[in-house]
């Protein structure tokens, strides 16, 4: 494993929703494969846009789609650039990419989208810098980088722009009382799972694109990406069906949900290689976008 993913790691293990400190998962995992998606030269053009937010936004355009003057936008909050890059370059649909990295945490990302004109700017700001109009919007987001998503649907005009989410084991909730599991009768903050559902809802009838990924990681101070997954299967009146069979780049899938364009895929693991699976798994997912 290079340098990067560790650094990858030691983020995630030491950052939460709000940054604070969870149940640590061993480091080390050595039963599964955990392929990476390789750093790789590519041909087509990079940009940065600068000033906008408190760090630069990356922006990658094919090359086949250099000449066009539209495409889909898909904005990726969290990670290192070369793998979404990896995963438009690997895809068969128009994609003009978006990279941005705000920090550790869900906060920081969340603040800067939450309550002002953070997106419609970001929007404008990229159709103008590259001279393309977007046909369709998608986000992407791993780990923390879901504060961006839940800022932005909580939105309604932003919501109502939003053609299709992508969350790579990143969908938390607190427990309420705080630091309360289920187990001991805690319950979920459903509140900060409105907007998700509400997303999740319309997939279902085929307005929207929502893809869930989650792992078997249990932070035990705030809600885990199966709880939360679990929470919006129940609410929907759906039911998992139980797999066994291979994901992208050695993962092992164990349940799955579709219905409509709303898809739930659970894999197997509770460590950090296997979170980090499901940022390498980007490029196998988009392929669900509609």
């Amino acid at each position: 494993m290079n340098y990067i993913n560790y650094l990858i790691l030691s983020i995630f293990f030491f950052t939460s929703i709000n940054a604070q400190t969870q149940n640590p998962s061993p480091m080390v995992e050595l039963s599964r494969t955990h392929d990476r998606v390789k750093i790789e030269e590519v041909s087509g053009q990079k940009y940065t846009i600068e000033n906008l937010l408190a760090k630069p936004i990356e922006i990658y355009i094919p090359k086949q789609y250099l000449n066009h003057d539209s495409l889909s936008l898909l904005i990726h909050f969290h990670g290192s650039s070369y793998v979404p890059i990896y995963a438009v370059e690997n895809s068969n649909k128009p994609f003009i990419l978006a990279i941005i990295n705000l920090g550790h945490g869900s906060s920081a990302y969340e603040t800067v989208f939450k309550n002002n004109e953070s997106f419609s700017e970001l929007i404008t700001t990229i159709s103008d810098s590259t001279n393309i109009q977007f046909t369709k919007i998608y986000i992407s987001s791993f780990s923390a980088g879901y504060g961006a998503v839940r800022a932005i649907l909580n939105n309604s005009e932003y919501f109502k722009m939003i053609d299709g989410i992508v969350l790579l084991d990143g969908l938390h909730t607190d427990y309420i009382p705080d630091r309360k599991v289920l187990a001991e009768g805690g319950e979920l903050n459903t509140k900060n799972m409105e907007c998700f559902l509400k997303f999740a809802e319309q997939a279902v009838n085929g307005e929207k694109t929502f893809i869930l990924t989650h792992s078997e990681i249990f932070p035990g101070t705030y809600a885990s990406t199966t709880e939360t997954a679990n929470y919006i299967i129940n609410k929907l009146g759906l039911k998992r069906n139980s797999v066994l069979k291979w994901g992208a780049l050695g993962m092992q899938q164990t349940s799955e949900v579709k219905s409509g364009n709303f898809y739930v895929f659970g894999f197997a693991g509770n460590t950090a290689p296997d979170h980090i699976d499901h940022f390498h798994a980007l490029f196998d997912l988009l392929q669900y976008l509609k």
